[in-house]
C-alpha cells in the first residue's frame, strides 16, 4: 500500500481571495512529492505536495489541454517525477500517477512516452465528490457565500454536511446529489456550461483565454443586447404586475430588431451578455433539480468559476430569487481542482483501484427509453386535458400551469428563448430571418463545433454513467479559434438550434415534474410550424422524461400540431391567456439584467423609470416588428391549414 496523506490540521494561511493558495498540512511527514491530475475537456489541473519552511503543503497548477507539452515540462521542472505514491520498484518505468478526467484515458500513451509513467485512472465523478468532501470536512474556511460583491466564509459541521447538491461547472455541467463519503448520484447535467460560454466568447469577442473573457465582461453593459421586461410590456404593465423594469426577458433579444452587425458591438458588452445568460441558466437548472430532490444546500464548483465575482454574484442572486431565499449558493476555495484533489486523496487508499469506464454501467443511457409520445385525439376532452403546462416560446420563454378554464398561473420563465437563438444567429451567421436560420441549420453539422463525450473520453464514451461517445458534452466546446471565417455558418446554426431547444426541453421537463404535470403544450412563433424546432424539443422531452411526458405543439388556435386534433383556446382554458397583450404581459425570464448595484444608473432609472418619448417610440417600433412577424407567420400557417383541409376533403371524396 502506498503512502497516505495526513489531513489533520489542514489550513489555508493566505488570503482566501488569492485564487488557489497552498493548503498547509502541518502533520504530513516530509517525503518525495505526490502528484495527481485531472485532465478535462479544456484544462489539465494538477495538485501536488511540496515542502515549504519545513512543512508540507498542497500546491495547485493548471494548463490548457492543448498545451500538454507545457504540462510535461512543468512536471519535470518541479521534480514531481520523484513521486513514490504507487511505485512498484525503483525505476521510473514502474511509476504510476493518480489521474482522473476523460483525458486520462485519451492521453495515457502520451504520459508513458513523454514522462515514462503510467496513469492510475480514477472515476471522475468519484474524484470530484471526494475532493469536495475533503475541502468541506478538513479545511476551515474552504466554503463561502458570495452575494452583492461580499464574500462570507461559512462553517459547516461534518455531522451536518449531507445531503447536498454539487454543481460542477466544467466544459459542461454535472449535477450530483452527495449523501456521504463516496456516496453520491449523478442526477443530471447540461451541455450549456463553461465550454459554451468560452466557445461563443471566442467567436463573438475574439478573446484568447477564459480569463480575458471574464475581464471583458466586467467592463461591459448587457443592456445593449439584452431585452428586458420593460421593452416588451412597457412601464404600465410592469407596475401593474409589480415587476422590475430591468428584469431580463431575453438574452441577446435586442439584436433581433437592431440594424447592427457583430462588428458594431463592443466586445465588453457581448461578454457581459454571455456571462449573465449562461450563469443564470445554470443557476435556474440547479434550483429546479434541488427542488425536485428536496435539497436546500447547493455547492458550486468547477474550473469555470475561477473565483470570479460577477459569476458568483449572478449564480447567488438567481438561486436566491427563484428559491424565494430558501436556498443559498455556496462556493468552494480551489473549486477548479476538486477532481485532482480527490485523486490525490486516493494515494494509499486500498479501496481505490484502477477503474474501468465500462464498470457498473447504469441504465440511464443517452438513448431515451419509454414509449413514443403518441396519444389518440379521442383521448382529449374537457375532463382530462387539465392540468397541463403551457410553454410559450417568444423572445423569452414563459411556463404557465393551466388547471382549468380560465385558471392558470405563471410558474417560471427562461431568458434563453427564441430571441436568444435568433439574436446569436444574426451575430454569428448574418442571417436576416428565423426561416433563413432554420434553413442554415438543416444543412449544418453541430458536431463541427460541439464537444462530445467521445472527444473527452475517447470512443468508449463514459458508459459508467450512461453517456455514449456521441453525447454532446459542451455546446460550442470544440471552438478553438476566434475567427468566424474558419467555421461554416450552417454548422454554427445547427449548434445554436441544438443547444437552446434541448435546454428549453430540459427546463420544461423539470418544471412539469416539479408540478406533477404529465402533459406539456408548446406554442409561439419560434417553435410551431417549424418542423426541425419541434423535432428537437420533442427529442429533448422524450430523453429527459424517458417517454413519460406527452409533448404537443399548439400551432394555431384549434390545431394541435402533433395530433391533428381540433381544439379551441376556450376548451383548453386559455382563451384569455392566448390574446397577444396578455401573453406579452406574462412573459418573464431571469431575475436580473447583469448590472450590479455598483454600476451607474441611467437617467431613466434615477427618475423612477419614466419612459422618454424616444424610448417609447423605439419600444413601439420593436413591437410593430414583432407583430408584423407574427402576422406573416399566422398567414402562412392559415394557408397551410387550408391546403391540408382541401386535401382531407379530396381524400374523403375518393
Amino acid at each position: 500500500m502506498g503512502r497516505q496523506i495526513d489531513l489533520s490540521g489542514a489550513e489555508i494561511r493566505a488570503d482566501p481571495g488569492d485564487g488557489s493558495p497552498p493548503i498547509f498540512l502541518p502533520r504530513q511527514p516530509a517525503a518525495s512529492p505526490l502528484l495527481a491530475l485531472d485532465i478535462g475537456g479544456t484544462l489539465i489541473k494538477l495538485v501536488y505536495t511540496a515542502s515549504c519552511g519545513g512543512e508540507e503543503e498542497l500546491r495547485f497548477a493548471k494548463f490548457e489541454r492543448r498545451r500538454l507539452d507545457d504540462c510535461f515540462d512543468f512536471v519535470r521542472a518541479q521534480g514531481l517525477l520523484g513521486c513514490n505514491g504507487t511505485t512498484t520498484g525503483s525505476s521510473k518505468e514502474n511509476m504510476t500517477l493518480k489521474a482522473t478526467g476523460g483525458g486520462s484515458y485519451k492521453f495515457g500513451d502520451d504520459f508513458r512516452q513523454k514522462l515514462g509513467v503510467s496513469l492510475d485512472k480514477l472515476d471522475e465523478m468519484d474524484s470530484v465528490v471526494s475532493g469536495a468532501n475533503f475541502l468541506l470536512q478538513n479545511v476551515p474556511g474552504a466554503a463561502f457565500t458570495h452575494m452583492s460583491g461580499k464574500r462570507n466564509s461559512i462553517d459547516i459541521s461534518p455531522d451536518n454536511l449531507f445531503p447536498y447538491l454539487l454543481v460542477n461547472i466544467g466544459s459542461g455541467v454535472s449535477i450530483l446529489k452527495v449523501t456521504g463519503n463516496r456516496k453520491f448520484e449523478r442526477v443530471t447535467g447540461t451541455h450549456i456550461g463553461g465550454g459554451t460560454m468560452f466557445g461563443l466568447a471566442k467567436l463573438l469577442t475574439g478573446c484568447k483565454s477564459y480569463d480575458e473573457f471574464l475581464q471583458l465582461s466586467q467592463k461591459g453593459d448587457n443592456f445593449v443586447l439584452d431585452l428586458v421586461v420593460k421593452d416588451i410590456c412597457g412601464e404600465l404593465a410592469c407596475q401593474k404586475q409589480g415587476l422590475s423594469t430591468s428584469t431580463l426577458a431575453s438574452s441577446f433579444g435586442k439584436v433581433i430588431t437592431s440594424m447592427k452587425k457583430l462588428a458594431d458591438y463592443k466586445p465588453e458588452d457581448l461578454a457581459s451578455a454571455l456571462l449573465s445568460a449562461f450563469t443564470y441558466n445554470i443557476a435556474q437548472i440547479s434550483f429546479l433539480v434541488a427542488s425536485l430532490l428536496g435539497l436546500r444546500r447547493v455547492f458550486f464548483g468547477g474550473s469555470y468559476i475561477r473565483g470570479h465575482k460577477s459569476t458568483m454574484d449572478n449564480i447567488s442572486y438567481a438561486l436566491d430569487f427563484w428559491s424565494e431565499s430558501q436556498m443559498q449558493a455556496s462556493f468552494l476555495q480551489h473549486e477548479g481542482y476538486l477532481g485532482a484533489l480527490g485523486a490525490l486523496m486516493s494515494y494509499g487508499d486500498p479501496r481505490d483501484e484502477n477503474l474501468n469506464l465500462e464498470e457498473s454501467q447504469e441504465e440511464n443511457s443517452h438513448e431515451a427509453a419509454g414509449p413514443t409520445d403518441v396519444t389518440s385525439a379521442d383521448e382529449h376532452n374537457d375532463s382530462n386535458i387539465f392540468p397541463y403546462l403551457l410553454v410559450n416560446i417568444g423572445s423569452g420563454v414563459s411556463m404557465i400551469e393551466v388547471i382549468g378554464k380560465g385558471k392558470f398561473e405563471r410558474i417560471i420563465g427562461s431568458h434563453l428563448g427564441g430571441g436568444t437563438i435568433l439574436g446569436l444567429a444574426r451575430l454569428l451567421t448574418g442571417c436576416s430571418s428565423y426561416e433563413e436560420f432554420l434553413d442554415l441549420s438543416r444543412r449544418g453539422d453541430n458536431l463541427a463545433v460541439d464537444l462530445t463525450v467521445g472527444d473527452i473520453y475517447g470512443e468508449r464514451g463514459y458508459p459508467k454513467i450512461g453517456l455514449p461517445a456521441s453525447t454532446t458534452a459542451a455546446s460550442f466546446g470544440k471552438v478553438n479559434s476566434g475567427k468566424l471565417s474558419e467555421y461554416k455558418a450552417e454548422d454554427l446554426a445547427a449548434a445554436l438550434l441544438n443547444s437552446f431547444t434541448y435546454n428549453i426541453g430540459q427546463i420544461a421537463y423539470f418544471v412539469a415534474n416539479l408540478s406533477g404535470l404529465k402533459r406539456i403544450f408548446f406554442r409561439g412563433a419560434y417553435v410551431c410550424g417549424h418542423e426541425k424546432t419541434m423535432d428537437k424539443i420533442s427529442r429533448s422531452l422524450k430523453y429527459w422524461s424517458k417517454g413519460e411526458v406527452q409533448t404537443t405543439f399548439l400551432c394555431h388556435e384549434g390545431f394541435l400540431g402533433t395530433l391533428g386534433a381540433f381544439w379551441s383556446y376556450e376548451n383548453m382554458g386559455i382563451d384569455g391567456l392566448a390574446s397577444h397583450e396578455v401573453i406579452r404581459e406574462v412573459l418573464l425570464g431571469a431575475p436580473y439584467t447583469g448590472q450590479f448595484p455598483s454600476s451607474p444608473l441611467t437617467p431613466e432609472q434615477e427618475n423612477g423609470g419614466n419612459t422618454t418619448a424616444e424610448a417609447e417610440v423605439e419600444r413601439l417600433r420593436r413591437d410593430n416588428a414583432v407583430l408584423k412577424s407574427e402576422l406573416e407567420w399566422l398567414q402562412r400557417e392559415n394557408a397551410e391549414l387550408k391546403a391540408k383541409l382541401v386535401k382531407s376533403d379530396e381524400a374523403a371524396t375518393l
